[in-house]
């Protein structure tokens, strides 16, 4: 099979029953019985459509998504269509997901984990975020995937059209008190993607409130092909690929990556620094603080890095001055000046700012930075790491990494030496 986007699509507005797997599945069975897809229909069903929010049982209800699948495969084969929707997945390290699975006759073919929860349903207390927008490859070609807020991040979706996706799918639980903002954001994706939107919401109530119902089948120029209102529905929709075609022909932004970047505007002083950390910290973003030398920047440095990043909103890098580095390693270091790792460091997707410090430590600057959450390497004893007890004073947080690639800048240069002198 060679196609490069489903014919047909299907959603099916649920009333979820919180905790109630059975039901829920039951409720899928009976309105797909009533919907008669053609052959080929990718069925999309709302966020955690069998469980709901049920964090009080949240483990065990995580552990039934095997079977979950197994019936949706049943499902599929039965009736040669696709599924599309989210579940809960429980990895081996007990973390759980909120994850957006594609289902087929023949098994599962992706997952897409939610990258951005909802604090204000708790959702960051019981499940982990996702740390990849990468598009789910079907027999129908990419298919672009969100999982309800994360339509708010315009770019998750334009990452993963950007690889080839024609066809953007939401799985939701959007209340109706925000319904407004759900039709904006869809037929703006849409738009902006110059790509199909399948977006299927839940309905009913919940203990938070109503939600919207309102699911909508939407085309590459935005316009709305099918809409429910807020009762339980199943909608369908044709999908034709020249939609997409004529769409991009005049003009086609999705192709248009430019590269405005000047990164060497991370690099900003103490003062300049928290006048624009303020301002962040104002709107309630986390800020998340580390430090090192830096002098040969390698793999082990850089999935740190990220790893660190993803504790909050902003990284701020703190890196020892070359008198810093010099009192610390001896003379012969560093390799690179202080401006150059700071370059390279700028240069990372996952840094915002870097600052400099001339002391030993980095304490007189956390002090004045007083981060959200501070990070140090996992090899630190919480109660060794340098400014750890006056960010807790404050109401932060300490958060250790492993180092997942065993490489240290000595090591490389140990090694660069034997060669030379080889």
């Amino acid at each position: 099979m060679d196609q490069d986007l489903f014919p047909h699509v299907a959603c099916l507005q649920l009333p979820l029953q919180q905790g109630d797997v059975q039901a829920n599945l039951q409720a899928v069975q009976e309105m797909l019985a009533k919907a008669c897809c053609p052959a080929n229909t990718l069925v999309v069903l709302p966020e955690l459509w069998a469980t709901g929010f049920d964090y009080a049982h949240i483990h065990a209800l995580a552990e039934q998504t095997p079977e979950i699948l197994a019936e949706l495969q049943k499902e599929a084969a039965q009736k040669c269509v696709w599924f599309a929707g989210s579940l809960l997945d429980k990895q081996p390290t007990r973390e759980i997901y909120n994850a957006f699975f594609v289902v087929g006759p023949e098994g599962q073919v992706g997952c897409y984990h939610k990258q951005h929860l909802f604090q204000l349903w708790q959702e960051d207390q019981y499940l982990a975020a996702g740390k990849e927008a990468q598009g789910i490859q079907t027999p129908f070609g990419p298919i672009a995937a969100l999982v309800c807020y994360d339509l708010r991040f315009p770019q998750l979706s334009q990452q993963q059209i950007f690889s080839g996706a024609k066809l953007l799918v939401i799985s939701a639980q959007w209340p109706a008190l925000r319904a407004d903002h759900w039709k904006i954001l869809l037929q703006a994706r849409a738009i902006e993607n110059q790509a199909f939107v399948v977006a299927c919401n839940g309905s009913g109530r919940l203990a938070v409130g109503d939600l919207a119902g309102q699911s909508m089948i939407i085309s590459p120029s935005g316009e709305i092909l099918a809409q429910a209102d807020k009762e339980p529905a199943v909608l369908t929709a044709d999908l034709d690929p020249e939609d997409v075609t004529t769409a991009r022909s005049r003009f086609c932004s999705v192709a248009e990556r430019p590269w405005y970047g000047q990164d060497a505007h991370k690099i900003v002083g103490p003062d300049i620094l928290l006048e624009r950390l303020s301002r962040m910290r104002a709107q309630g973003s986390k800020v998340v603080f580390t430090n090192g030398c830096f002098d040969l920047l390698h793999a082990g440095h850089v999935s740190y890095l990220e790893e660190a990043r993803r504790c909050g909103d902003c990284l701020v890098i703190g890196v020892n001055s070359d008198s810093s580095v010099q009192a610390l390693k001896g003379p012969a270091r560093p390799v690179n000046s202080e401006r150059e790792r700071a370059r390279v460091l700028a240069a990372l997707g996952c840094v915002d700012f870097v600052v400099f410090f001339d002391e030993d430590t980095p304490l007189k600057l956390i002090q004045a930075l007083l981060p959200d959450i501070l990070v140090k390497g996992a090899d630190w004893p919480e109660d060794q790491i340098v400014g750890g007890a006056e960010v807790k004073a404050a109401g932060g947080a300490i958060k250790r990494i492993a180092f997942t690639c065993q490489t240290s800048t000595t090591r490389i240069i140990e090694t660069i030496l034997t060669s030379a002198g080889a």
